[in-house]
Formats: structure tokens, sequence, C-alpha cells
């Protein structure tokens, strides 16, 4: 009898691990969303109304023998999912993929895709009419989110507040000295060491920092707050949750104390930067593991955090990349890594759309 792999979560990791062993097994892919969505360009989608649509992918060409079923986990434990509609999926293979939730524009919590792509609008064209951004966070996100806007927009004020004293840390001076000069060029304002009250939800505003530094702005965006989707797990699966919501894993990505049950991506305690390729290549370990235990033959991969590196886009134009092999590579480089298209051309593939 062929193998049954439920996999719990769409995007990027679960996706990939989905089509890698839907020529073995028996798939399930259960995601709420009724579309695929490419995060990745989520901030250019903000910007700019015309690359919205590039950003939703049909799932009905990503398997050829498995099926995608659209609902939610309520419960997962070794041998089984439970479903939001009450449907419960056995599993001989578990894959857990749910990723992590991010404040909007990063991510979208919409399950509808024009649900997503109307908050999309109503948030460009909130954008497009105010003079002054305030971005709350100074990680890649709000750093690619100032640089999009004054792409876009050049004479909007957007100012950046951070309490770390540093931009970037953890990566080598000469990539963080490259990125604060763009910033500069941009002329985008950074505040770090230093933070502000929660501005309103609605309407102009005036903050002031800890320092007393006072900020007036027209729209502010949380760019910070990753939290891992694993409130599902239950019984055995449950005990491999720590703190802070992600959970332990094994070199070979099985979740601390199971042999059948794998995890990908953001939800996973793996030492790196969560990233869009760290859950691909979580999923090819993954993969190449579960075959393994269906075909019984051959040793498990095993996974390594990926050292630091980035791809820092600062709008289609200006940004810094840094990796341990290669250095740092300019913003033209950085331009063609990422592409014109935010990488949508390797999704679209991914989901066999062409």
């Amino acid at each position: 009898m062929t193998a049954t792999v439920v996999v719990i979560g769409g995007g990027y990791g679960g996706a990939s691990a989905a089509k890698a062993l839907d020529d073995v097994a028996d798939v399930v892919l259960v995601e709420p969303k009724d579309r695929f969505v490419h995060h990745v360009g989520a901030l250019r989608g903000l910007v700019e109304p015309a690359f919205a649509d590039q950003l939703f992918l049909p799932y009905d060409q990503l398997l050829q023998r498995g099926r995608v079923v659209r609902d939610h986990a309520v419960a997962a434990d070794a041998g089984a999912v439970t479903l939001g509609s009450g449907e419960r999926l056995e599993a001989d293979y578990l894959v857990l993929a749910t990723g992590a939730s991010y404040p909007f524009p990063a991510k979208f919590s919409d399950h509808d895709t024009e649900a997503a792509k109307g908050k999309l609008r109503a948030a460009h064209d909130e954008l497009a009419g105010a003079a002054s951004v305030l971005l709350l966070g100074a990680g890649p996100v709000g750093l690619e989110l100032a640089g999009e806007i004054k792409a876009k927009w050049p004479e909007k004020a957007v100012t950046i507040v951070d309490p770390a004293p540093e931009l970037v840390p953890g990566f080598p001076e000469e990539f963080r000295a490259s990125v604060r000069e763009q910033l500069e060029e941009l002329g985008v304002e950074l505040l770090l060491g230093t933070s502000v009250e929660t501005p309103p939800a609605e309407g102009g505003f005036t903050v002031a920092t800890a320092d007393g530094t006072k900020i007036t702005a027209d729209l502010w965006f949380r760019c910070f707050g990753n939290v891992p989707a694993t409130g599902y797990l239950t019984g055995a699966l449950a005990a491999a949750r720590l703190a802070d919501g992600r959970v332990e894993v094994t070199p070979e990505l099985r979740l601390a104390g199971q042999e059948k049950v794998f995890a990908i991506g953001d939800i996973t305690a793996v030492p790196e930067a969560k990233m869009a390729r760290a859950a691909a290549q979580h999923a090819e370990v993954v993969a190449a593991n579960i075959r393994a235990l269906i075909q019984g033959d051959g040793e498990l991969a095993t996974y390594e955090a990926a050292p630091p590196g980035m791809a820092l886009p600062l709008g289609p134009h200006k940004g810094a990349t840094y990796t341990l092999e290669s250095g740092l590579l300019d913003a033209a480089t950085t331009a063609q890594i990422k592409g014109a298209d935010l990488m949508v051309g390797r999704f679209v593939t991914l989901l066999g759309l062409g």
C-alpha cells in the first residue's frame, strides 16, 4: 500500500515538500488559503498595484497524484490531523509547515485572494496619499519597505525607529555600511537605539521617542513580530514546542522524539534566519528522508543551518547582498539576484503554471 503523507501548510516549504513527494506517496496538502501567496513580493505589491496580481498563484497544478485540501489543522498528533471541518486525516508521515504570522503588509492573514487583494489596494491608496510614513522595526522588512516606498515616491518622508543600537546586527560592517549609505541616499531617517509608543490606528499623529525626539507622520507600519503557528500541536507533538512557539528538531528535521513527523521553515528552532530559501532547503531534506523511509533504502539526510546571508533589496534598483562565500555584493547584483519580479517566476514553475 502507498504511504500517506499529510503536509500541513502550503507555503514555500510545504508546497515544495508536497510536490517532491507526489510521485512516491499519497500526498494531502492542507492549506486554508485559496491560492499560494508569494509573500516575498508583498511589499512590492503594496507600492505597485499591478504587481499584486502576481503574488497569488493557484494550487491546482501543483500535484499530479495528490490533492490539496482547503482547510486548517486544529489538532495534530503523531498519526493524524483533525481539520477545522471536523475531518480527520490519517497519516503515515506528517510534515509540519505552518510557518508564522507577521504584521501586514509583509504577510496576509486573509484566506481569500480577493479579500487580500482588496486589503492591499486599500493600503496602497492610503500610502499614496500620505506625505510621511513611520516604520517600526529596522529589520529586513522595515528596510525593504522603506526602499520600496522611496523608489515609488521619493518625496515622501520615511522614518524608521528600532530599539537596537545597530543596523542589521550580526552582519559584517561592510554590509551594514552599504545599507546605511543607500538609505541616506534615499533620504530615509534612521532612529536607532530608541523606541516609541504604538501610534493610533488611523489618522495623522505625533509621537515622541524614548529619548525625546518627536515624529509626525500620516501613516505607520509595524515591521516586526514573527509568531510561529504551532498552537494546533497536541499530545506528544506539543512536547517538542519551545517557549517561543517554535519546535525542536533533529538534524534530520524530525520533530524531537518522533520518527515519522518532520518540520519545515519558520516553525523550526534551527538557528538561522527564517527565509523562503531556508524553507525550500528544509523541504529538500525532509522529502529525501521520507522518500528513503518509504522505499526502505539509504541513509537519512541531515540539515546544517545556513551561515548568515541576506539579499536585501531597497526598491528595484538599490540594495545589498552578503554571503559568506561571496562577501558583499552591490546593488546591481542584488537586483539581479532578486530580479525585477522578486522571484515570482521561480514559484510559477514550482506550482506547475509555466
